[in-house]
């Protein structure tokens, strides 16, 4: 698995960039609600990152499924550790464990 070039470039996106997010689209253009949500809940933080477009090779789009074993896009990652996806991230928003994760990881200062 290790050998799969999408795995290495996931890998490397999640090790060299605090917060990632795998989405359909970009987030300048996103492609579907779910990823544009996502998006909007880290803007409305304040949260810079690092979007990767999984629509623009088939290879991406199925390797970031296997890589974390979790079946939907969009996918965010913290600091490594692979946080959900678009429910999830909404549900954390909304009850306030994503800001005291993000507070807690350094990625996020302000309230």
């Amino acid at each position: 698995m290790t050998d799969n070039p999408a795995f290495q470039q996931i890998q490397n996106d999640i090790d060299t960039n605090d917060v990632v997010v795998f989405m359909k689209g970009t987030s300048q253009f996103p492609q579907c609600g779910f990823s544009a949500a996502v998006v909007q809940v880290l803007n409305h933080f304040g949260v810079p990152f690092k979007d990767v477009n999984v629509l623009a090779s088939d290879d991406m789009r199925q390797g970031i499924k296997d890589f974390s074993n979790w079946p939907t896009i969009p996918q965010l990652y913290v600091k490594g550790e692979f946080v959900g996806g678009c429910d999830i991230v909404r549900e954390m928003a909304a009850n306030g464990e994503l800001q005291q994760m993000l507070k807690d990881k350094g990625v996020m200062t302000a309230a």
